[in-house]
């Protein structure tokens, strides 16, 4: 069953992320599933530490992307938003070439909160890191 308020398309996430860091350290959406969203992300001079694996904090960017993008599809737009409480991480691999693929689905879907786990794994589904974001489901201001 589908969990999306609206279902964007591809090209829809695309051009929300022109200008931002999305666009600017490659991330691409791939897919829109009935409770998934996939993405990729380079692994190159953008994404990488000094010692030319994939930066912690890069897995950490896709992470907060698929969960907050896929948060905010759940709710009505006009009349919620979805921010960030908390995101947390387990790097378990290290990669340094290539694309990495992130997942993510729903934990928790609530009328205040949202709970989304994101992995995130490489070109041969090695997992990479594995993630959590609890987002919370906040009122828009008039």
């Amino acid at each position: 069953m589908a969990i999306w308020h609206l279902k964007p398309t591809i090209e829809n996430l695309k051009d929300r992320s022109k200008g931002t860091l999305v666009e600017h350290i490659g991330i691409e959406f791939l897919e829109i599933g009935e409770d998934y969203i996939k993405a990729k992300m380079p692994v190159d001079k953008r994404t990488i530490q000094p010692y030319g694996i994939l930066h912690g904090g890069a897995s950490l960017v896709l992470a907060e992307t698929l969960g907050s993008v896929a948060a905010t599809l759940c709710v009505d737009t006009k009349k919620e938003r979805c921010v960030g409480l908390e995101i947390n991480a387990n790097h378990v691999r290290s990669v340094s070439s290539g694309y990495v693929y992130g997942v993510t689905r729903p934990i928790h879907t609530g009328r205040t909160t949202h709970i989304w786990e994101i992995n995130i794994s490489d070109q041969d589904d090695n997992l990479i890191c594995v993630s959590r974001l609890t987002l919370a489901v906040v009122k828009n201001e008039s």
